[in-house]
């Protein structure tokens, strides 16, 4: 059992724009439109530098073409939909924008079927959006592989009891507790877990301020700590620039890279960035057009393939 994979799924994306299901207001939605092309245009040049980024170093990437129709505006984030495990199991998500629920598709699993991975068993929590309750993936979900534990913040697109379901059937400790980010004065949840922690196997990257509950944080620290992990501590404007958004990948090699936007590795001090560095090389890349519009970064992007080999 491994914490860390070489081997992403990513989704190049054909309509990419500020998704309108998503965001909580957009008031130039019809002036947008015109703009539409362009902003898809300048999210595939983003994408494909950072495809080449992570092939060069070895990390292997299975690239599949997002689909005209039906509308996906938000398909570059497919950890939302989709996670696999290393017993063969693959699991897909309910997700809170209809529109979304469009990114889930079959031919993705043969895909991955094709690239030599077994697929075994289906595990699919999709049924909840009927009853208006999502979990999103490895974005609502930070998996502790080793140590069979799993962090949820809760918030509209992260349920309680379809997380603590999920724990029960992968067989995970769950952890759970609220994290918010300030919105115009107000504290409010943040919308997925994995934009304020990153668990790697020797450490983990978070940010302690957008816990607001002493008890909740100490909690979480614990469990860290007892685990081995280095804590490195992010600032809430750090978060808002993505340092929480970052994934350990390995290369075929087996080096370790902790990959990032360029937004959030410039937001690091030193400290922080050498505390990285004592585990893992940073690998980043300018992601500024998919950050704006879409509102999520580079561990978004990647869905980790853990399936065992046919």
């Amino acid at each position: 059992m491994s914490q860390i994979t070489n081997t992403i799924l990513m989704v190049r994306p054909v309509n990419f724009r500020m998704n309108e299901q998503t965001a909580v207001n957009n008031y130039f939605q019809e002036d947008i439109d015109i703009l539409n092309e362009a902003v898809n245009t300048k999210a595939q040049r983003e994408f494909d530098a950072f495809v080449e980024k992570l092939r060069a170093v070895g990390v292997n990437i299975i690239v599949v073409e997002d689909t005209p129709s039906p509308d996906t505006p938000d398909s570059i984030f497919p950890n939302n939909w989709i996670s696999t495990h290393d017993d063969g199991t693959l699991a897909l998500y309910p997700m809170f924008a209809e529109n979304r629920r469009n990114e889930r598709r079959e031919d993705i699993l043969e895909v991955l079927e094709e690239n030599g991975f077994r697929i075994d068993n289906v595990m699919d929590y999709t049924s909840a959006e009927e009853e208006g309750v999502f979990l999103e993936g490895t974005g609502s979900v930070i998996l502790d592989r080793i140590n069979r534990k799993a962090y949820c913040a809760l918030s509209p697109r992260a349920d309680e009891d379809l997380f603590i379901e999920f724990c029960e059937d992968f067989e995970y400790f769950p952890v759970i507790f609220t994290a918010n980010q300030d919105v115009d004065g107000q504290r409010k949840p943040i919308y997925h877990t994995n934009v304020m922690m990153c668990v790697g196997d020797d450490f983990a990257v978070i940010c302690l301020d957008s816990i607001d509950d002493k008890k909740e944080r100490k909690n979480i620290l614990t469990h860290l700590k007892n685990d081995g992990k280095e804590i490195i501590s992010i600032s809430e404007i750090q978060m808002n620039n993505f340092a929480g958004n970052m994934l350990q990948v390995e290369s075929n090699e087996g080096k370790k890279y902790l990959v990032m936007s360029e937004a959030a590795h410039k937001s690091l001090n030193e400290g922080q960035v050498k505390a990285i560095e004592k585990y893992v090389s940073i690998l980043s890349g300018n992601l500024e057009t998919i950050e704006t519009c879409g509102g999520g970064s580079a561990r978004c992007m990647m869905a980790e393939i853990f399936l065992p080999k046919k």
